[in-house]
């Protein structure tokens, strides 16, 4: 049996410059941090040889072609298990619609517990860039390569992606006293309003011919959050992310609405230094960056969204449990 652990994220500043149909040509930047909540896989070896699966829904089927789960087909393909196993995956919060990343954590999480169950160790890159082709290329998600990459590095992330296809990813290494100051100020409130993030995405990508001013300023803006970081300053990243919501909001028709433009208002009038939607936008979570002697404030301004309590996550994806038997001895 393996078990694994996979961080989800929040994306701080710079999403949508991770897509390649832009980056290829002009580059990308993104800070990004995974956190404490995981999504888990479980591989383990049966007795027969069929595949059982379990998730939202549960499938039984005799060969890899028919596996209805496309993150979980392809993954199986890649890590070549034809079958003889049960995979269940699971999630610390709700994982449809969350802005969290998920889907990549799953894709992730599956790479490193197959590999793992066939004997290989694959790098973080390995991983990233292998949850990417399953993603964007074999099942043709209209979503950029950020969360991939903090999904099997953690920590907090320095990608930078292109020109060209390259993307180099970099943990930025804090002080201790630092690293608490950070993530001490991440408060994440969940919305309650779910939507699907390929809609978004999908108008975000056709827009991008006429949104290149909007993506040059979120990459401006992911060096000054960058810089920020690495020196310590969280008040910097918190300004930076709040002038990139701005800009995110122009990318796509259902990035935010009335009820998000007034929660991401409430938290600045309340003394946060950034506040923005996660992920594509349209709901799931709220992420706010705020000194901790106003996050009462904050709290009170946000309610009744329910507040997650985050951290940083430092490792990224991982096997927490690897345990071989001979099930015919």
């Amino acid at each position: 049996m393996i078990i694994t652990q996979t961080p989800l994220r929040v994306g701080l500043v710079g999403g949508g410059t991770d897509l390649p149909s832009y980056y290829r040509q002009h580059g990308g930047r993104v800070l990004n941090a995974a956190i404490d909540k995981y999504v888990y896989v479980v591989v383990k070896q049966r007795f027969d040889d069929d595949i059982y699966l379990n998730y939202s829904r549960k499938e039984i089927v005799s060969q890899v072609e028919d596996v209805e789960h496309d993150l979980v087909r392809e993954a199986m393909h890649m890590a070549g298990v034809r079958g003889g196993v049960e995979i269940t995956t699971l999630a610390d919060i709700p994982s449809a619609g969350s802005g969290l990343g998920s889907s990549s954590s799953v894709t992730v999480g599956l790479l490193q517990a197959l590999f793992t169950y066939q004997g290989c160790q694959l790098s973080a890159h390995e991983l990233a860039e292998r949850a990417c082709t399953i993603e964007i290329d074999r099942c043709g998600k209209p979503i950029g390569k950020q969360d991939q990459y903090v999904a099997a590095y953690g920590g907090i992330c320095d990608l930078s992606f292109g020109p060209g296809d390259a993307v180099h990813a970099e943990q930025i290494r804090l002080l201790p006293a630092q690293h608490r100051s950070f993530q001490d100020q991440l408060m994440l409130f969940y919305t309650g309003i779910t939507r699907t993030a390929d809609t978004i995405l999908g108008e975000q990508k056709a827009n991008i011919p006429d949104r290149l001013a909007q993506l040059q300023q979120l990459k401006d803006l992911a060096a000054e959050a960058v810089a920020g970081a690495r020196a310590g300053r969280p008040e910097v990243v918190g300004m930076a992310l709040g002038k990139s919501w701005e800009a995110k909001r122009q990318l796509a028709q259902g990035v935010s609405n009335g009820a998000l433009d007034e929660a991401v208002e409430s938290a600045m009038s309340s003394g946060a230094t950034g506040a923005k939607v996660t992920g594509a936008g349209g709901g799931g979570f709220i992420l706010v960056m705020c000194p901790v002697e106003h996050q009462e404030s904050v709290r009170t301004a946000l309610s009744p969204m329910k507040d997650l309590p985050i951290s940083v996550d430092p490792y990224g994806s991982r096997v927490i449990l690897n345990v071989h038997r001979n099930i015919w001895s």
